[in-house]
């Protein structure tokens, strides 16, 4: 079967986790503020930006930063490390801002340290991290498990959280809307499997792409569906271990569980500018009725959903993506 370069991407994004606005959007540039390069992104690739580390805690932070302006901080979905953002997407933002994209504790090239793994002690890590960069305050970006500890961020360090972009996210606990129960079991057993190294077989991994992507991105790309038979976890992702994949799925469900209040009250508590984006297909891994729930919560927070996109959103539609993100932090500024 033909494997393609844009199934391979997706794959990659889904095993752990219309106000339909116009895409024709003029961007204000920002005065430049921050940065230590004025180098941006290319459709070359952020391979070619120098990676550095600082020590935070525990453990030692692998970082990049690129472009110049207001500071930016991206917080990865889960299993995936820093090089995983989108070129173009991330060509359109580093055109007048400082992105900073880092692999979290336990990925990629960041250590996995020693303390017990929860969504406060990713948020305490991200808060040494901008300590150690000498930045103050940042917009705060984060896709699906990211945008779990994106909030976690802002509600423990709103006096570092400038905006909060939320991308394929809910709330978590009693607000939230979770994924049915049939799908919650399939999760597991790919996780079960992905543990022990045994390979996910080729229906299984179709009803995941099938989740990420949504029916309306699948009707208009059917190619999608052509993926390998019996891969495992750790062919997709060498450099994540089993313990790091079992935390984050861990701390992934502990969000989204019902036995607590939730983050929402909070997040209108600190009123922070935020922008809501998802996928009108999104309705297995993060069901899109949760970004209503966030907006009902938020004052003057922004929702934009976007069609024929699933989960994936951000892969799907990324120069789209990046043109709203640059709309909502443009009049943000002003």
């Amino acid at each position: 079967m033909n494997y393609t370069k844009k199934s391979k991407k997706v794959l990659s994004v889904i095993l752990l986790f219309a106000l339909i606005i116009p895409i024709s959007i003029l961007v204000t540039n920002k005065p430049l503020v921050y940065g230590q390069t004025n180098q941006t992104v290319s459709n070359a690739d952020l391979l070619n930006v120098p990676a550095k580390k600082v020590h935070v805690g525990d453990i030692d932070i692998a970082y990049k930063m690129l472009g110049k302006g207001d500071p930016i901080l991206l917080f990865n979905g889960a299993s995936d490390n820093m090089n995983a953002w989108d070129p173009s997407f991330l060509k359109g933002i580093s055109s007048n801002h400082t992105v900073i994209v880092f692999d979290s504790r336990g990925v990629g090239n960041t250590t996995a340290g020693s303390k017990p793994y929860s969504m406060q002690l990713l948020a305490n890590d991200t808060a040494g991290l901008l300590d150690a960069l000498n930045i103050d305050k940042a917009d705060v970006f984060g896709y699906s498990l990211g945008s779990f500890i994106a909030q976690q961020f802002a509600v423990m360090y709103p006096e570092k959280t400038n905006s909060l972009i939320l991308v394929a996210s809910m709330c978590g606990g009693k607000d939230g809307i979770n994924q049915p129960p049939e799908f919650i079991k399939l999760q597991y057993e790919i996780v079960n499997k992905s543990l022990n190294n045994v390979p996910i077989s080729q229906e299984e991994m179709k009803s995941l792409v099938s989740a990420s992507l949504g029916s309306g991105w699948i009707r208009l790309h059917p190619e999608s569906l052509d993926i390998p038979a019996n891969m495992t976890f750790q062919q997709m992702k060498p450099g994540l271990s089993p313990d790091t994949m079992n935390n984050q799925n861990n701390v992934g469900h502990s969000w989204t569980a019902t036995n607590w209040s939730g983050a929402c009250d909070e997040l209108a508590r600190i009123a922070k500018p935020t922008l809501v984006i998802t996928g009108t297909d999104d309705n297995l891994y993060v069901p899109h009725d949760n970004s209503f729930k966030i907006v009902e919560k938020i004052p003057g927070a922004w929702l934009v959903q976007i069609k024929d996109a699933g989960h994936a959103v951000m892969d799907q539609y990324p120069v789209e993506f990046g043109k709203i993100l640059q709309t909502f932090l443009s009049t943000i500024s002003n």
